[in-house]
């Protein structure tokens, strides 16, 4: 059987769908009016705030699938006949790194010809304000798209891509000229992989971490991000499909590295390993995908780590006076909450995502945090990516669907649903000042959410 990557911006190989219930008979069965209700969070150090005009990076802002705004209508008779209105869409050529969108702009990183291309267009428009693009040659073994997989990240006025040959390249926001560019593979020989490189960049102070997995310690490395020189390099561990995350756990700084191995706890300055946890399947084919969840509950802090092929999740909690001990497992266990590839999220004691192999037909479910219970499960909802708004969960199915819920433990009672892209949708969609960008298989739109 194929293995399956992530959804970075990234993608799944293609294998048995399952029948999800249509848009239309959704829709028959709402009548619960909802608005959003915005929640803070603090940006990543090292970048400037992002409130709700911005999405700089994966997962958003705070990278953990969040949007901060409160102008959102999801109740169903909130959405036209047909579904939020189009702005405006465009094609888009191959890969599956999702858009991100900082200042007004929306930056689209996407392979045409044989060019990886960096587009920056108007984000309220879809005019284009300026491109750059590199050569690129690769060939993907399993006949999937060969574009880039990883979404891109904006930070102090730079771009900054990750190829799918593990090209690193930094561009300026405004001009769109290249300012340095470095080849990981060649420079650290990494293996290229099941799919590719599909980790995204992540900007923490005056670094940028990515999960290499290059040979003699540089598993995970630190780019200086004004020159792109080596600052670090931890590990010798082999590069994952999850991106890293930053967080602040006992007043310190940390980042959070789900490599092929399992977690990796890092002093982003230094690169000093604080704390390992092992978490991989022993089935070769198996990847560690979606990002870890770093989760602040009460006085507690956790680690929320979630994989497929006989994995499973597992909850740990750290020790914020002293995070080089090994964390205390909270839960284990592959019955509750397995994520393939989509990066759960987090509210209010409660966890939501899919739980399955992809190619199995997941189920879209609700689990407590504390104990891993399922609290609500829809069987056979297929794969997709999630986003919590407020108090509402945004999923966008492979199949194309638009579908708002409520973000609750007494069940799944969808409130929204359009049919907004068509099939093969696996990359994930950024959020930002009421306006949701969705990146299909070969267009990307944007659609107005605002109530």
């Amino acid at each position: 059987m194929i293995p399956i990557a992530p959804c970075l911006g990234s993608f799944i190989a293609p294998s048995r769908r399952r029948r999800v219930p249509c848009a239309a008979a959704i829709l028959t069965s709402l009548s619960v009016p909802a608005l959003l209700v915005g929640i803070a969070a603090a940006a990543p150090a090292g970048t400037a705030p992002a409130g709700p005009m911005d999405w700089p990076q994966f997962l958003g802002p705070t990278r953990d699938g969040v949007y901060h705004g409160n102008d959102l209508a999801l109740p169903a008779d909130a959405w036209p006949a047909g579904g939020p209105k189009v702005v405006w869409k465009m094609p888009v050529g191959q890969g599956y790194a999702g858009p991100v969108v900082t200042d007004g702009k929306l930056i689209l990183f996407q392979r045409v010809g044989n060019q990886e291309r960096v587009e920056c267009l108007d984000a309220k428009t879809g005019k284009p304000a300026w491109t750059g693009q590199y050569p690129t040659k690769y060939v993907d073994d399993y006949g999937l798209e060969e574009g880039p997989r990883a979404t891109p990240t904006v930070a102090g006025g730079k771009v900054y891509t990750f190829g799918a040959e593990g090209r690193l390249c930094c561009w300026d926001f405004a001009s769109g000229k290249k300012l340095w560019d470095v080849d990981t593979r060649q420079q650290f020989r990494s293996e290229k992989g099941f799919f590719g490189v599909a980790c995204s960049p992540l900007v923490e102070g005056e670094a940028i971490i990515l999960n290499v997995g290059g040979a003699n310690g540089a598993g995970v490395v630190a780019f200086d991000r004004g020159s792109g020189k080596p600052l670090w390099r931890a590990t010798d561990d082999a590069a994952s499909y999850a991106s890293p995350v930053a967080a602040t756990v006992g007043g310190r700084r940390c980042v959070f590295v789900f490599t092929r191995a399992g977690l990796v706890t890092l002093d982003p300055a230094s690169g000093k390993v604080l704390m390992r946890f092992p978490w991989r399947s022993r089935v070769d084919a198996s990847v560690n995908a979606a990002t870890p969840l770093v989760i602040h509950d009460g006085n507690d802090d956790f680690v929320f780590l979630s994989a497929s092929y006989g994995t499973g999740a597992a909850l740990l909690r750290l020790d914020p006076a002293d995070l080089s001990k090994p964390p205390q497992k909270v839960w284990t266990g592959d019955d509750s909450l397995s994520n393939h590839y989509a990066t759960s999220v987090y509210r209010d004691g409660f966890l939501y995502g899919y739980h399955g192999r992809q190619e199995h037909g997941p189920s879209l479910r609700c689990i407590e945090l504390k104990t891993g219970k399922v609290r609500w499960s829809e069987d056979g909802f297929g794969a997709g990516t999630i986003l919590l708004a407020g108090d509402r969960l945004l999923m966008l199915t492979e199949k194309g669907q638009l579908i708002a819920a409520p973000a609750t433990p007494d069940g799944y009672k969808p409130t929204a649903a359009a049919q907004v892209l068509p099939f093969d949708c696996r990359a994930y969609p950024a959020l930002a000042d009421g306006l949701l960008y969705a990146r299909g298989k070969d267009r990307l739109v944007c659609l107005d959410l605002h109530r």
